[in-house]
């Protein structure tokens, strides 16, 4: 299995450039050293040249004495024995060596075959008193005393000086290339990052596309162009989808419309009669169509149009008002509703009917799933907030991240709605900027709370989150507030 980090194209680029950095400099590594040792080999074998050239220009011929050879001083004083690790040996046409430094060598080199114009080379393996290895060079050449063959050599160990340069320099590129590629590296890395940073932004847009903001689309400005059509692509869906979503609101909304008057007359005209208790079944069913209808155009409201959530308002009038609204209704279901608060208006920036909707769905929720002769406590926090506390069984943890999903209904509800109560309560606190939480109540029963952002205070979102935990973290249910 390919491991996560490896699935970024950034990371497989960087590997792969890598590699081909790796194995370049690998190459060139190579390709260095080789032309070193090969420079340093065609320099001694021009050095060996250059002096069996300078051994031909001082063979002279003497009719008494034969062919000869008079080297000057310091050159004879270069090729005595013990004193360099050169040797050399001169025979004439016939092979009759002349002259031979050591003598021994000269024995040596009178058994080989005479040499051409081009340079032979050789090797000679523990030769002399100290066994040492040679390496040479035989070449015929003409000089003043007719044609000759000169051979030289030299100790294997006497270029010192160029086996420690080529030492020094292969050490030198053993850690300047490994330098080299990690340098190269980074650059490249940086290269990456700077080429794909459209990518990332575009990516980071993309996050930001909801159902409730479906006209956003991405950028093609700076794009690659592989990217691009991509990008292309993309946008053409999402115009698709965003005309998908209008025909889908409209439709909900219209349908919602067209439903009101007729429901409202049957609604009329069902109490206007009298009957038994099959008619009342009927009126229930009526109003269950009637509040699922007001859901539905809530729904479309706040899909087609954003709230005004500029204007300042009193979180404590708000629940005030909502829970003076719902009293006789809570006493009819037989329970009662209970507000307790600070003393002082408690001030946010938001839609005054859209905090009550969603204060109206929760209190409204909380009365139809807690138990009859039982209290719905209603607090406003200073910090921002809204809490109501019921008595049912509670929402269990695994159900608390999607009991605010649209038409989710918990197994086993005995409710009668259509689960969009929790949804438009999510969609007016996302348009507040704010969050609704569920909890365990401390009596054992649930406790949903709204958080705003105080008007006077940090509108952070990690300041909202504080306040609302502490808040749970007490015991809001109010005890001594008035019934209504």
């Amino acid at each position: 299995m390919t491991p996560i980090w490896f699935r970024s194209l950034q990371v497989r680029l960087a590997v792969r450039l890598a590699a081909l950095y790796v194995v370049a400099a690998a190459l060139a590594a190579g390709f260095l050293i080789y032309q070193a040792y090969d420079t340093a080999g065609t320099l001694n074998d021009r050095d060996l040249n250059l002096r069996a050239g300078d051994i031909a220009r001082y063979a002279t011929s003497d009719p008494q004495r034969g062919i000869r050879l008079d080297l000057p001083a310091k050159l004879a004083a270069a090729y005595e024995l013990g004193s360099s690790a050169d040797i050399f040996a001169v025979r004439t046409a016939d092979g009759a060596v002349i002259a031979a430094s050591p003598p021994s060598f000269g024995e040596v080199v009178a058994k080989w075959p005479a040499p051409g114009d081009d340079p032979s080379y050789f090797r000679l393996r523990n030769f002399g008193p100290e066994s040492q290895d040679y390496y040479g060079l035989s070449v015929g050449l003409d000089s003043a005393a007719g044609p000759l063959s000169i051979t030289v050599a030299r100790a294997t160990g006497a270029d010192a000086l160029v086996s420690t340069l080529l030492r020094e320099f292969v050490l030198d590129v053993a850690w300047v290339i490994p330098l080299f590629v990690i340098v190269a590296l980074a650059v490249g890395v940086f290269v990456i990052r700077s080429g794909l940073k459209p990518i990332r932004e575009i990516s980071e847009i993309a996050a930001t596309i909801g159902p409730d903001k479906t006209d956003i689309r991405l950028s093609d400005r700076n794009l690659p162009t592989e990217v691009a059509p991509l990008v292309g692509a993309v946008n053409r869906a999402l115009d698709r989808l965003e005309r998908g979503f209008a025909v889908q609101r409209s439709f909900t909304a219209n349908a919602a419309h067209e439903l009101r008057t007729p429901l409202a007359i049957i609604t009329a005209a069902l109490d206007a009669m009298e009957g038994d208790g099959e008619l009342a079944k009927l009126r229930s069913d009526v109003a269950r169509m009637n509040r699922l209808v007001e859901q539905l155009l809530r729904v479309a409201r706040l899909d087609a149009v954003a709230l005004d959530t500029s204007d300042t308002v009193d979180l404590k009038e708000i629940a005030a008002d909502v829970v003076a609204t719902m009293a006789p209704w809570a006493l009819a279901q037989g329970r009662t509703v209970a507000l307790a608060g600070p003393d002082l208006p408690v001030h946010v920036r938001g839609n005054q009917h859209a905090i009550g909707d969603a204060i109206r769905n929760l209190i409204e929720n909380a009365i139809v799933h807690s138990p009859p002769r039982t209290e719905v406590g209603v607090r406003v926090g200073a910090e921002g907030s809204v809490s109501v506390l019921d008595h049912g069984s509670g929402i269990s943890p695994a159900d608390r991240d999607v009991i605010f999903q649209r038409f989710w209904r918990g197994k086993g509800a005995a409710s009668n709605g259509a689960g969009l109560g929790l949804a438009i309560v999510r969609e007016i606190m996302n348009a507040h900027r704010g969050s609704v939480t569920v909890d365990a109540a401390p009596n054992g029963g649930a406790n949903f709370t709204l958080c705003f952002a105080a008007r006077d205070g940090p509108a952070g979102a990690a300041e909202i989150g504080k306040t609302s935990k502490t808040s749970r973290g007490q015991d809001t249910a109010p005890h001594q507030s008035p019934h209504f």
